[in-house]
């Protein structure tokens, strides 16, 4: 196909061809000469456009086929407006002389059929230009119109409306002649030609004035006669014509010359008009008369359909503001009609009409008026139907006779009657709560009027006024309850009247029915009454279905008999009707057994049964041979024979083979196909291509459409069932399909919907291949993308639906060869052509259904191609025809045009596929667009009919006190309604859903989304925008929305108002620091939030309100306390309304809506006293953030601080509704087997009969409020204070945690605190363990850190301690814990609870060895008694004991971070191998609090047990402490190794170390760790990077904290000397400053361990300071290093004894001189040297004192010396006196600190 691509026809490669793809070759030729002609250099074009016209007009004479003169015209056409348009005319007679050939042969008819094509063509592209020509043109068109047959008529009439359209008002000296050839095509027999008729008419009317004037009624009764046994197709095409005239003779659209005697129609004209087709289907007073005169309808239903079509577009032409003045108008015409005696002279009629007349009510109140105008719609309805509610009355009141009404009144009035309440139902729903204040009005009373209207006579009004109440149930559920209470009682009232029994019966029923579409429900009690209505016919075929194969053989056999001789003996409609419900009732038999896999029967039965199927597959109607097709496979399966297979598919072949009719032909074609369906058995190669090759063979049959049709039908039933197997079938197919749809007319619909059908199955079939690069990959690839092309160019709309979906699968397998820039304008213009009459597209659904499909799919990948293709379309447009979604589509794109059709359409599935499509392109391009999405939304938003509902929100400032009063907040002021007017909600609703999804996606974007001071920088530099800057539209539309007349737009308000305060809550404000930008709309959210709280609020808007509101003071926004004070008192009014309870309620919703709201409520204030108590520890906290910025301040946080107060006002009510709420949890989360436990009365806050809907309340809800339980009972140290009752809303069950006042079960204050203990941990233990609880984080978190608020109380400690199995169990649960959730702060706070449960059993063993001390006066003894795990043998059971629980669990978090400290993991044999293993900060916590726990368990061991677990301790404490020296760890490591020292030394001071039984075996272990240490200290230090410090404190901790008996044992000490020895050789200064701090503790030490250091090491440490003099520091670390060793030297001073202290000062004193400069040099020294001067000289000033007289005795003997420190004492003091002149000129102080300088 790449030779079709070139300007001229490649007529060398297109002669090798085959006919069918010479066809094809030159239609691609055309559909790529039509894409390049635009795009050509004129002078090119003209260069080759005799050649090409040439080519062409080849073509032309070539009887191309349907789409292929259609691309012929319009590439003619194109080469003449883009070349050299003065040969135009040559064309042109051409095109005459074809039409006026007198050669009417077959294959003629093409040729002519494509002149006349291009004929109409050329004069709509070249207008003007062919202005001489015009005139033969026409008259020859016309003249052949009286000789052609419909395809010819239906041409020329379409030929004619482009010369109309392009010569606009030149044409009208034809007009007249056009018109009256138009007349006779209007009636034609053929369908295509009325419709091609009614188009050149449309067009005609535009100039021809005549037509929507003086021939208005001639037209008119002409289009009720072409109504006569009309298709679908043509009552819309006529019924747009007629719609148009009928609003253009209204309201003319130009000004017409006023004639003698003309007057304007008026609209009382206009309407007689259509009454006058609808009542008379617009036949003359004689016929009319006559009907009349025979008893007989003279108007048939086509008409009465066309004329109500055409009152719709009648209605929707002149717009949404006219029909609101004209409704009344409007609304009399159609009660007229409906209540007309010709309407209703018969039952179906009246309900036909009935039908009319709601469709046009649904169809112009539903789409055309905004909420307030069918408020006012609704309003005229009801008082219609009061005064037809009057009339029955008055006609039934005996004793009025003048004002009595006929009976023929009484009858009429049950139509008008059933179509107001129809429409009025359908606006009530609609408007939903918008409606409410409707029902309010007194001046109506419409709900009275409604319930009157269920007493009516006629049954049909009583079960529209049923409806109508559901209608209202649904639209508001708060009616429900009511509208059930008074229907009930006044069916108990008037339950001897019939009429009344039946009217509030059916009103009842259908207001239970309404309750499943109401999310809130009824009340329970109100819901035990239950009326079924059933559908007969259904049901019973469904029935027999079942029924049929539980009987015997000879009953099977007689009823089928039955069947087949009572089919036989009915004739006409009756048997059709019959047979098909027969039929049905045996597929449904056939499906049961084929399901059971049980058999039919004998052949007893068989032979009946398929009697009956092949009957039935031979019958007249299609649905008939479907399902009879459907049975026969059916049966196939069921027998499962093979043998019968054969003979069944043999005897269709047959069929096929020999018959000629159409019917038995198409019957046997669908068998063929259900056979192949059902059977899987028989799908050989063999009978596929037998079934393929009969049904290619009938697809070609030209002569009979119908055949045609099944074929190709069956064909793509085959095609989808085969699978791979058809792929060798694959090539044949494409060609036959394309062949077909090139050839078919565009009469015969039906084979080109078929045709379609099949291609989509093909390229289903082929799937992903589709992308192949192969030649013949390629070449079906271009058939079906020629084949879409084919049928988009068709007007059927399922054909362009079917081209639509086979372009979206080909976008699926082959996205790269799918043409956007074509796809995207061809979609787009089926909605703008659409987008007027849009309620006369039902049938069009599924057009509608497949173009936004298709956007979706396309949106997911290339949303911002999708979007720009649709505006460069539009802006190419003419504007001619602009419609409102064209106007839309220029303001605000295609996503502002998707909302406007989302609001119009009901269709589920479309509105969804409309919504997921625009959440695509949001997706795609809601970050970089943020500011025209936000825009968007914020239209559609504020696009209502209330001016109030779209107005702008100014908050005012007042100057006064009350300046933060929410009421005063917010004043309304009128703006323009922007490109969208009047949305429905639910429309608005999605908006606000878009708002949310924004938010959310900028989260996973720029960190400026949510920074205002980075985002203001950023825009300084770059055009970017950022959610932050648009805060206040947030605000504000969350604001609108909240305080709308919708709940359901309140409900999307307060979650965006939600989203925004979790998002915006912590940014900043960079204008004033110290405050978050959120404070600005503290009054904003007040206002917006208030609503919500009002009495009359629904539950679910509560609910969602209590959420915010919680949410809002959560997040530390809130700075003035007063504020703080109002939104309490929001929440206090909550509390108060659960308090009253549902016992008080009006019961208007169900038992499960008080479940919700009263969980809310607690819930919400759960998480407020969760925040009081939190920012309440976090401000005593002596190092917290908050404490700091106090104190820097100078003031305290007054409303988080009055927050707490507030809370504990109300604290003890809650307290117990929360442990009331969370008894209900647990008895709720009980298995099955344990319901009867349940109480029979329900819970606190639950009834027994809504227990499963209770459920998800409770769910949602428990962990919050267990976490705030837990915290009230650390706050009360479980100690009960009775503070008063609280009101529950029902009595307390007695297992209510002690709280009921029964004498025989009070409990003791310590059963009361153990049931609330046991309480908390069964419902956390029961969640922790769930398996579902891995996608609940937050109540996990909120578990655990009840738990540890539980753990901080010491009663509980104590009761933890005592229960072994209950600490072991706890510990079991958080070990799967850790286990299984990754989150670092959830493991934290695990290894948190472990270390308190441990921390319990510590106190545990304290407090038992205490006791024992005490009770066997045992206290001065050494021995302690044998309490802890491990007992006398030391043993620890897994799954019993606390210790090993707890290693297990430290050990695998050690393992899960530090795998090297397995051997296995590690991959070495000692454990000490792998790779390094960074750890983050997080990480380091999590393995500093696991060694935190594993160093504490020995203290709660035995001394055997002790010894038992010790050798693992010390395992992996040396072992964490390796990697850390090691620097395998990561950068980290400075964060771990403080508590890997902090842990070894708690076991070393484990008093497990001292007790008698243990002693031994722990010195022994302790020396073979410090050994251990030791080796590693040998074998790592000649590696690079290895942290000496490390090693030598934690050999100083072993040192001073392990016993004697472990450190001075040889070699030990020798190797711990030699260690430290060689750490003084360092040249590290740092490692020698941290060396000599060390030994300062070591010299400190006990003398055991001290004395052989300080002889080690004393004379090393002198020499080395002795050195200082010669070699002093140089930089700070250096001089740490001598500082160090200066202290360490004192401390070995002074840890001599006291006759031995003198010499050693003697030795330290002559050091510190040492150090110290003369003048000159101190002027010129370094600072370090300085620094060490100075620091010598404090020594000297300190130490001298102490010990005067070694000090006097070396400054005699040493004067050098003496001088030396003179000077610098001296020195000293001069730059004192020198620093403190300065002060005291400005202030008297001295300095506060005197130098002594004598010594002496």
């Amino acid at each position: 196909m790449e030779q079709t691509h070139s300007l001229l026809l490649n007529e060398e490669a297109c002669s090798q061809l085959r006919e069918h793809q010479r066809a094809e070759f030159v239609l691609e030729w055309l559909r790529f000469l039509k894409k390049l002609l635009p795009a050509t250099d004129r002078a090119d074009v003209k260069k080759n456009q005799k050649r090409l016209v040439e080519q062409l007009t080849t073509v032309l004479t070539g009887s191309p086929g349907p789409p292929t003169r259609l691309l012929l015209a319009q590439c003619l056409a194109l080469v003449y407006r883009v070349g050299d348009s003065l040969t135009s005319s040559l064309t042109v007679d051409r095109c005459n002389d074809i039409i006026r050939s007198k050669d009417d042969s077959p294959s003629f008819l093409p040729t002519r059929l494509a002149a006349v094509a291009c004929l109409g063509v050329l004069y709509e592209q070249l207008g003007r230009l062919l202005i001489n020509s015009f005139k033969e043109s026409v008259a020859n068109l016309l003249k052949a119109t009286k000789s052609a047959e419909s395809q010819g008529r239906c041409e020329i009439m379409l030929c004619i409306e482009k010369i109309l359209k392009g010569l606009g008002v030149s044409a009208m000296s034809c007009h007249r002649d056009i018109y009256k050839t138009a007349r006779t095509c209007l009636t034609d027999r053929s369908m295509a030609v009325r419709c091609a008729a009614a188009k050149c008419l449309l067009e005609l009317q535009r100039e021809a004035v005549f037509l929507w004037s003086t021939e208005l009624e001639n037209v008119a009764t002409l289009c009720f006669r072409a109504f006569e046994g009309s298709n679908y197709d043509v009552r819309v095409g006529i019924s747009k014509l007629l719609g148009t005239l009928l609003a253009s003779a209204l309201e003319p659209r130009q000004a017409i010359a006023p004639r003698p005697g003309s007057k304007r129609n008026s609209l009382k004209e206009v309407m007689e008009l259509l009454s006058s087709g609808f009542l008379r289907g617009g036949a003359g007073f004689l016929r009319a008369s006559g009907d009349m005169l025979k008893g007989i309808s003279s108007v048939s239903r086509d008409v009465r359909v066309g004329t109500t079509q055409t009152c719709v577009v009648f209605v929707s032409i002149l717009g949404g503001t006219w029909l609101e003045t004209h409704f009344s108008c409007l609304l009399s015409l159609l009660m007229e009609w409906v209540s007309h005696a010709r309407a209703t002279q018969y039952p179906a009629d009246a309900v036909s009409c009935r039908c009319c007349a709601s469709f046009i009510l649904r169809a112009t109140l539903g789409t055309l008026l905004g909420e307030k105008a069918q408020i006012a719609a609704a309003k005229e309805i009801c008082q219609l139907i009061s005064k037809q509610k009057r009339v029955v009355d008055a006609a039934l009141h005996e004793g009025n006779l003048e004002a009595r009404v006929r009976p023929a009144d009484v009858a009429a009035s049950q139509h008008v009657l059933v179509c107001a309440l129809l429409e009025l139902g359908s606006l009530l729903q609609d408007l939903s709560s918008t409606a409410a204040p409707l029902l309010l009005d007194t001046s109506i009373g419409m709900l009275d009027t409604v319930i009157s209207v269920l007493l009516h006579p006629s049954a049909s009004a009583r079960l529209a006024a049923a409806w109508c109440l559901r209608c209202v149930a649904v639209g508001m559920p708060a009616q429900v309850a009511v509208l059930l209470d008074r229907c009930a009682e006044r069916l108990n009232a008037l339950k001897s009247c019939p009429e009344a029994v039946e009217g509030y019966s059916a009103a009842i029923a259908a207001l239970l029915g309404a309750v499943q579409l109401c999310p809130l429900g009824i009340s329970h009690s109100k819901g035990k009454v239950c009326m079924r209505f059933t559908a007969l016919t259904a049901a019973a075929v469904q029935l027999f279905g079942v029924i049929f194969p539980h009987l015997g053989i000879q009953q099977k056999a007689q009823i089928l008999e039955q069947f087949c001789e009572f089919v036989r003996q009915l004739k006409g409609a009756r048997q059709q009707t019959v047979q098909i419900r027969v039929a049905a009732a045996f597929c449904c038999t056939l499906k049961c057994l084929a399901s059971s896999r049980r058999e039919l029967g004998s052949e007893e039965v068989q032979r009946p049964a398929l009697s009956l199927l092949l009957g039935a597959l031979e019958g007249s109607n299609p649905l008939l041979r479907c399902m009879a097709a459907e049975g026969l496979a059916r049966l196939v399966q069921v027998r499962n024979d093979p043998n019968f297979t054969v003979s069944i598919t043999l005897m269709s072949f047959d069929k096929l083979k020999t018959a000629r009719d159409a019917i038995t032909r198409t019957g046997h074609a669908l068998a063929l196909s259900a056979v192949y369906r059902y059977l899987s058995g028989i799908s050989s190669p063999q009978y596929l291509s037998a079934c393929v090759g009969v049904l290619f063979t009938l697809s070609q049959d030209s002569t009979s459409p119908e055949v045609q049709m099944w074929a190709l039908h069956a064909l793509s039933m085959v095609v989808d069932l085969a699978g791979p197997l058809y792929h060798s079938h694959l090539e044949a197919s494409f060609t036959l399909v394309l062949r077909l749809l090139l050839s078919t007319p565009h009469t015969h619909v039906e084979v080109q919907q078929s045709l379609g059908r099949c291609l989509n199955a093909l390229i289903t079939s082929m799937g992903p291949d589709l992308q192949g690069e192969g030649a013949g990959v390629c070449a079906v690839r271009t058939s079906c993308l020629v084949g879409c092309a084919v049928m988009q160019d068709i007007q059927d709309c399922l054909v362009q639906a079917q081209a639509i979906s086979c372009l979206q699968q080909l976008h699926m397998f082959a996205p790269r060869f799918v043409n956007l820039a074509s796809l995207v304008p061809s979609l787009c213009e089926i909605l703008l052509d659409y987008s007027v009459l849009i309620n006369l597209c039902s049938s069009y659904l599924s057009l509608r259904r497949a173009v936004v499909a298709c956007l979706r799919q396309l949106a997911q990948r290339e949303a911002v191609e999708v979007s720009e293709h649709a505006v460069a379309l539009v802006k190419e447009l003419p504007r001619r025809d602009n419609t409102q979604l064209d106007v839309t589509i220029k303001e605000v794109g295609l996503e502002g045009a998707l909302f406007s059709l989302l609001d119009r359409e009901s269709d589920p599935r479309l509105c969804r596929d409309i919504q997921e499509t625009l959440v695509h392109m949001m997706s795609s391009a809601a970050e970089s667009n943020l500011a025209d999405w936000l825009k968007l939304c914020k239209d559609v938003l504020s696009a209502s009919a209330d001016s109030a509902a779209a107005a702008a929100v100014e908050t005012q400032q007042e100057e006064d006190g009350d300046r933060y009063d929410d009421s005063s907040a917010f004043h309304a002021k009128s703006e323009s309604s922007g490109p969208f007017n009047n949305l429905r909600w639910s429309t608005r609703v999605f908006s606000m859903e878009c708002v949310c999804r924004i938010i959310a996606q900028c989260e996973n974007g720029d960190l400026a989304h949510f920074n205002m001071a980075l985002a203001q920088e950023q825009r300084l530099h770059e055009s970017a925008d950022y959610v932050v800057l648009h805060l206040a539209d947030l605000i504000r539309m969350a604001f609108m929305a909240a305080t709308d007349h919708s709940d359901q737009l309140r409900l999307a308000g307060l979650q965006t108002l939600l989203v925004i305060i979790r998002k915006f809550s912590n940014v900043p404000e960079p204008e004033f620091p110290g405050h978050v930008i959120l404070e600005q709309y503290q009054a904003n959210v007040g206002a917006a939030l208030r609503p919500a709280f009002h009495v009359d609020a629904p539950p679910n808007v509560t609910a969602k309100a209590c959420q915010v509101c919680s949410a809002w003071i959560a997040s530390g926004v809130i700075s003035d306390l007063r504020d703080l004070r109002r939104v309490h008192q929001l929440l206090a009014s909550s509390l108060a309304k659960v308090q009253v309870g549902r016992d008080v309620n009006s019961q208007l919703y169900n038992e499960s809506t008080f479940t919700m709201e009263t969980l809310a409520v607690l819930k919400a204030w759960a998480e407020v006293y969760i925040t009081a108590v939190q920012g309440s520890r976090q401000r005593e906290s002596p190092g917290s953030n908050l404490q700091q910025q106090s104190d820097e301040a100078g003031t305290a946080d007054p409303a988080g601080a009055g927050l707490l107060k507030l809370v504990q006002t109300d604290l003890a009510t809650l307290s117990r509704l929360w442990l009331a709420a969370l008894q209900d949890h647990a008895l709720l989360t009980l298995p099955s087997q344990y319901s009867s436990q349940l109480p029979s009365t329900g819970g606190s806050f639950y009834t027994a009969e809504m227990v499963e809907q209770a459920r998800p309340h409770y769910y949602s809800a428990w962990a919050t409020i267990l976490h705030a339980t837990a915290l009230w009972l650390n706050s009360t140290g479980f100690i009960m204070v009775d503070e008063g009752p609280a009101n529950l809303s029902r009595p307390v069950t007695p297992t209510s945690m002690g709280q009921s006042t029964s004498l025989s079960s009070v409990k003791s204050p310590e059963d009361v605190n153990t049931d609330r203990l046991h309480l908390i941990l069964g419902i956390s233990v029961e969640f922790l363990c769930s398996p579902h609880s891995g996608d609940q984080m937050e109540n996990i978190s909120s578990c655990l850190q009840a738990l540890q608020a539980l753990l901080e109380v010491p009663w509980t400690r104590s009761k933890v301690g005592s229960d072994q199995a209950l600490r072991v169990e706890l510990l079991s649960v958080l070990h799967r814990l850790i286990v299984t959730r990754e989150s670092p702060s959830v493991q934290l706070a695990v290894l948190e609870l472990v270390r308190q449960i441990v921390c319990a059993a510590q106190e545990h063993v304290k407090e038992k060895r205490h006791s024992a001390e005490v009770d066997d006066g045992a206290a001065e003894k050494e021995t302690v008694p044998e309490f802890g795990e491990g007992r006398d043998t030391g043993g620890l059971v897994p799954g019993k004991s606390l210790v090993f629980g707890a290693l297990e669990l430290c050990l695998c978090t050690l393992l899960r971070k530090l795998p090297q400290l397995s051997p296995k993991l590690a991959g070495s044999p000692t454990g000490w191998g792998g790779q390094t293993c960074f750890l983050s900060n997080t990480d380091c916590r999590l393995v500093t609090s696991a060694l935190a726990i594993l160093s504490e368990l020995p203290s709660i061991c035995s001394p055997e047990g002790s010894v038992s677990v010790l050798p693992t301790v010390l395992y992996l404490l040396l072992g964490v402490l390796r990697e850390a020296v090691k620097g395998s760890v990561g950068a980290e490591s400075e964060q771990l190794v403080p508590g890997i020292l902090q842990a070894l030394r708690t076991v070393l001071t484990s008093p497990m170390s001292r007790a008698e039984k243990s002693r031994g075996a722990w010195t022994e272990l302790l020396r073979c760790a410090m050994h251990t240490l030791l080796e590693s200290w040998h074998s790592d230090k000649m590696e690079p990077g290895v942290d000496e410090v490390t090693t030598l404190t934690s050999l100083t901790i072993f040192l001073l904290y392990a016993s004697a008996e472990v450190t001075t044992v040889e070699p030990l000490q020798t190797r711990c000397i030699q260690a430290f020895r060689d750490s003084l050789e360092s040249k590290d200064p740092v490692v020698l400053s941290r060396s000599y701090q060390l030994l300062v503790s070591l010299f400190q030490g006990p003398a055991v361990v001290a004395r052989p250091f300080i002889l080690a090491l004393g004379g090393r440490l002198v020499s080395q300071l002795e050195e200082v003099e010669k070699s002093r520091p140089q930089g700070p670390a250096e001089l740490q290093a001598v500082q160090d060793a200066i202290r360490a030297l004192e401390a070995l001073v002074f840890a001599a004894d006291e006759t031995h202290r003198p010499q050693l000062v003697a030795v330290l004193l002559p050091i510190l001189i040492s150090l110290l400069l003369d003048e000159n040099a101190l002027a010129s020294a370094p600072a370090a040297s300085r620094s060490l001067h100075e620091s010598a000289l404090r020594d000297l000033m300190r130490i001298g004192p102490q010990h005067s007289a070694v000090f006097k005795a070396l400054m005699a003997s040493a004067p050098h010396m003496k001088a030396r420190l003179e000077a610098a004492v001296k020195g000293n003091q001069e730059s004192v006196n020198t620093k403190a002149q300065a002060p005291r000129v400005i202030s008297k102080n001295t300095p506060s600190i005197q130098l002594k300088i004598n010594f002496l």
